[in-house]
């Protein structure tokens, strides 16, 4: 979506677009804190999500990593899932076409071992179905792959550039927090043909038993996620939207409306909901009702007229 676009009636007061995916709320649901949207149809209707972004995918089906693979913290939780899921195939197969019965954007995460890998998955993905690939090069709970190119500047644009070559899919980069200058990282996206960019994937955290003087983890350390991430998340959201043309999608830690709304006026043009989505799965509907009537009570007509419009 264009920052500062304005209209419009109350009827579509949310409704933004993505790097063209149409929305009908700026509330997504963020990878791997909602499987692939189909688990949760007994507690959600999907046609009311702005989009729905799946679970990291990849070419081939991964079992994830071992040992405990969650942890609860005071303010969130640790993961290390290891990006467990079918694979492509099975995806593309079974998965894609019961959510293809739904009025929802369907947009995949997914995540490769090498440059080649990522542009081949796009080329698969590229269906009628999917609205937009979200290129996760930041996961840090995969030894290969993943944080490597998350955290370099140009092994990052390698990717982007590989997966245009493969795509006419709207790209979504999401970018990792573990990096010294966030900043640099999303201009080199941009630069490389990302048409908008996710912030923030979860900080490496980890977690002790000081009854066995073990890591709490199997994989030692996972991503730290929910509200005590917040803050990070949304100063970078800001730092990088004082840089770059391309939308941003804002996450990390967003439980209620007000988080939301934070994220939009440091720059975001939409957020994602991850973590709250397992303290309650209508959480995305929730936060979505709650900017509407923000924006009725401030006398606002677009969800737009939030974005970058914090005063410094």
């Amino acid at each position: 979506m264009s920052r500062g676009q304005d209209c419009c009636t109350q009827k579509d007061m949310l409704s933004v677009s993505i790097a063209g995916i149409e929305m009908k709320t700026p509330v997504m649901t963020a990878s791997g804190t909602f499987g692939f949207g189909l688990e949760y149809t007994d507690y959600v209707d999907l046609n009311k999500i702005g989009a729905l972004v799946v679970k990291g995918t990849t070419l081939a089906p991964r079992s994830g990593n071992n040992g405990r693979r969650i942890a609860e913290t005071p303010a969130g939780m640790l993961n290390s899932i290891g990006l467990e899921n079918p694979g492509v195939d099975e995806f593309l197969a079974n998965t894609l076409p019961r959510l293809s019965k739904y009025d929802v954007p369907v947009i995949v995460n997914m995540s490769g071992n090498t440059v080649e890998e990522y542009g081949e998955l796009a080329a698969r993905l590229t269906v009628k179905g999917i609205a937009g690939v979200e290129l996760n090069i930041s996961c840090p709970n995969v030894k290969e792959g993943g944080i490597a190119f998350g955290t370099n500047c140009d092994s990052a644009s390698a990717v982007v550039r590989q997966v245009k070559e493969n795509t006419n899919l709207p790209v979504i980069v999401k970018l990792s927090p573990n990096v010294t200058d966030i900043v640099a990282m999303a201009q080199a996206v941009e630069a490389a043909g990302a048409d908008a960019i996710s912030l923030i994937n979860t900080l490496l955290g980890m977690s002790i038993d000081i009854h066995k003087w073990r890591p709490v983890l199997g994989n030692v350390v996972g991503g730290l996620s929910g509200p005590a991430v917040k803050p990070v998340a949304v100063r970078m959201v800001w730092q990088v939207a004082q840089a770059v043309s391309v939308p941003i999608i804002g996450m990390g830690g967003i439980m209620t409306a007000e988080d939301a709304i934070e994220f939009m006026l440091a720059g975001a043009s939409a957020v994602a909901v991850g973590t709250a989505n397992f303290v309650d799965p209508r959480a995305s509907q929730s936060v979505a009702d709650g900017i509407k009537d923000y924006l009725v009570q401030r006398g606002l007509n677009h969800v737009s007229q939030l974005v970058g419009k914090v005063s410094i």
